[in-house]
């Protein structure tokens, strides 16, 4: 079993800069391909990013590519979600999650931290 635990979200300024982190436990993480995704209120869950598991291929959603970045440093276990020029619309709790195969539909992924808020402000 996987347990994943997010951290890094917050208040941000539009046009601002936010770092995620999720960190897995186990020793199976590098085996794994991560995604990102998240629920804004009323709204439903929503890709955000994706990243295989040697994070040598990458997959972004269309309103986030060129502004945000994925990562992965497997000897810590962890993959990053770095944000920048932030929007308002950007505003959601953030998921990670991890999958067999890298993937842009929920359905594809079998664990889930239990988010971080972000919230950007104009």
């Amino acid at each position: 079993q996987v347990q994943l635990v997010e951290s890094g979200g917050g208040l941000v300024q539009a046009g601002g800069s936010l770092r995620l982190s999720c960190e897995a436990s186990g020793r199976t993480f590098s085996t794994y391909a991560m995604g990102w995704f998240r629920q804004a209120p009323g709204k439903e869950r929503e890709f955000v990013a994706a990243i295989s598991r040697g994070g040598t291929s990458r997959q972004y959603a269309d309103s986030v590519k060129g502004r945000f970045t994925i990562s992965r440093d497997n000897a810590k276990n962890t993959v990053y979600l770095q944000m920048d020029s932030l929007k308002p619309e950007d505003t959601a709790v953030y998921y990670c999650a991890g999958a067999p195969r890298i993937s842009d539909q929920q359905k594809g992924y079998d664990y889930w931290g239990q988010g971080t808020q972000v919230t950007v402000s104009s």
